[in-house]
């Protein structure tokens, strides 16, 4: 050390939501960690996943950049969430479709979640942002009542 304070120089908003990001791939929620064991390593039906990364200004959970596909696990905070519309409009003008499902399904239907996802990977992607939203259905191993899953 040369005696000399220097002043510490301010991060960044990339640098802001880089180190975010990697925060959030060590501290995973209990359906995050089980869906990335799904997703990870191409497991999926041979396609690339990336886990809690950049898009621009926002974290978004899994994206398979080859097929523009963002895979959110969400929790009850983001149930007719405005910030989460928000965020949706902007990853679908950048030309991603976004999968959304509640904890609770990747939980107890791990299957019915990988297929949901499988099947939007091998859908033709749309030629236009503002696609209509499409259903898949999901339907639950126990013999239970179908689940319906969003995606755009």
């Amino acid at each position: 050390m040369d005696g000399v304070c220097r002043p510490i120089e301010p991060e960044t908003p990339e640098e802001i939501i880089r180190r975010r990001a990697k925060s959030m791939r060590s501290e995973p929620t209990e359906a995050e960690a089980k869906l990335w064991t799904i997703l990870r390593a191409k497991r999926l039906g041979g396609y690339k996943f990336r886990q809690q990364v950049p898009v621009d200004h926002y974290i978004a959970d899994f994206v398979c950049f080859t097929k523009k596909l963002i895979v959110e696990a969400d929790g009850s905070q983001h149930a007719e969430n405005s910030y989460d519309q928000k965020r949706d409009d902007y990853l679908k003008a950048q030309g991603f479709r976004i999968l959304r499902f509640w904890n609770n399904d990747i939980l107890n239907n791990s299957d019915g979640v990988a297929t949901a996802i499988l099947a939007a990977l091998k859908a033709p992607s749309p030629t236009s942002p503002k696609q209509q939203v499409a259903k898949a259905l999901v339907s639950s191993p126990a013999g239970g009542e179908d689940e319906k899953v969003q995606y755009d």
